[in-house]
């Protein structure tokens, strides 16, 4: 359902956010 994917996407952009975060302090 959209329920599903909206849940898979906003995972993504929280992953996405960490990485970003985790490359610029590093």
């Amino acid at each position: 359902r959209k329920k599903k994917y909206a849940l898979a996407t906003m995972c993504i952009g929280v992953g996405q956010g960490a990485a970003v975060i985790y490359e610029g302090l590093g």
